[in-house]
C-alpha cells in the first residue's frame, strides 16, 4: 500500500468533500496521506482535518509566496500548531524564485525560521524549491544543522542536483510530472535516487499523472500511475516499489 507523502486535501475542490477523495484513494491502494499546510490558515485547517480521519497526518508551514506575511506572531503560532500530534513535518518552506510572489530577502527569512522550528521540534521539513536550487542548498547549509530530515517535495531537477541533495542526506520525492512526456530530466534524476531516499507524491489538486494528465482535479487515487512508472524506472516490480515506498516514507515521517 501507498502513501501520499504531499498532498493539499484543503485546497478546492477536494475539501469540499474529503470523505470520498479518501475512500477512491483507498480503493486504488494509497491509504495514507500526508496533507500539507501553505500558510496560516490552511495550516490551521490542515490540524483539524488530520484530527478527523484515520491514516491523515498533517504538515503545517508557510509557502514562499505567502513569506511576506510571516511576521514574528505568525511563526510563533505556527511553532504552536505543529506541537499537535497530528502534525509529522514542518512545510512546505522554502524558495520560489520563479513567481517571486514574495520578495526573496522574506522568503529566505521565513524559510531559515521554518528550519529553526523543526529542529526545536525535531521534525522533518518539506522543502519547496523552484528556480532557486543553489540557494536553498545554501540556506540548508547555513541554517539546517541539527534538522535531520529533509526532503525536497515535488523534485523536477536534473540527476546532477539530486547527487548533491543525496551527499547531505537528503530525501528526494517525486509528482505525476515524472509520467510527462518531456520529463526526461526528472526521469534521470529518479533514476539516480535510491529507493531508500525516494517517495512518491501527488501535489494534488495539481499535475495529474499520465495517463490521465486530462483529469482534473488531481487527486491520491491517481497516484498509483505515478508509482507504476516509478517501479520501472528502479527496475523493480510494483509491489517492492510500494514496500520500499511506503518503509522510507514511515521512516521519514515518524509514522507508526
Amino acid at each position: 500500500m501507498l502513501i501520499d507523502t504531499h498532498c493539499h486535501l484543503t485546497f478546492e475542490p477536494l475539501d469540499a468533500n474529503v470523505t470520498a477523495v479518501l475512500q477512491r484513494s483507498r480503493d486504488a491502494g494509497v491509504t495514507g496521506w500526508i496533507t500539507v499546510g501553505t500558510n496560516l490558515a490552511d495550516s490551521r485547517t490542515v490540524v483539524e482535518l488530520a484530527r478527523l480521519h484515520e491514516n491523515l497526518y498533517g504538515a503545517v508551514g508557510i509557502h514562499p509566496h505567502d513569506a511576506k506575511e510571516a511576521d514574528d506572531q505568525a511563526l510563533d503560532e505556527l511553532k504552536e500548531l505543529a506541537r499537535n500530534e497530528q502534525i509529522v513535518a514542518i512545510g512546505e518552506t522554502g524558495l520560489d524564485f520563479h513567481y517571486n510572489f514574495s520578495k526573496q530577502p522574506d522568503q529566505k527569512r521565513v524559510f531559515a525560521a521554518h528550519l529553526e522550528i523543526a529542529r526545536e521540534l525535531d521534525l522533518p521539513v518539506i522543502v519547496h524549491c523552484r528556480n532557486a536550487f543553489d540557494e536553498t542548498v545554501e540556506i540548508l547549509d547555513e541554517h539546517g544543522a541539527g534538522v535531520g530530515r529533509v526532503v525536497f517535495h515535488c523534485f523536477g531537477g536534473s540527476a546532477e542536483q539530486a547527487k548533491k541533495l543525496l551527499e547531505r542526506g537528503y530525501h528526494i520525492s517525486f509528482t505525476g510530472v515524472v509520467t510527462f512526456k518531456n520529463a526526461d530530466t526528472a526521469r534521470r534524476a529518479a533514476q539516480a535516487v535510491p529507493l531508500d531516499r525516494l517517495m512518491v507524491e501527488t501535489d494534488c489538486p495539481y499535475m495529474s499523472p499520465e495517463p490521465v494528465r486530462g483529469q482534473k482535479p488531481n487527486e491520491p487515487a491517481l497516484m498509483v500511475h505515478t508509482a507504476e512508472l516509478l517501479a520501472q524506472l528502479k527496475g523493480v516490480r510494483p509491489g517492492e516499489f510500494e514496500r520500499a515506498s511506503t518503509e522510507t516514507t514511515r521512516r521519514f515521517f515518524g509514522l507508526a
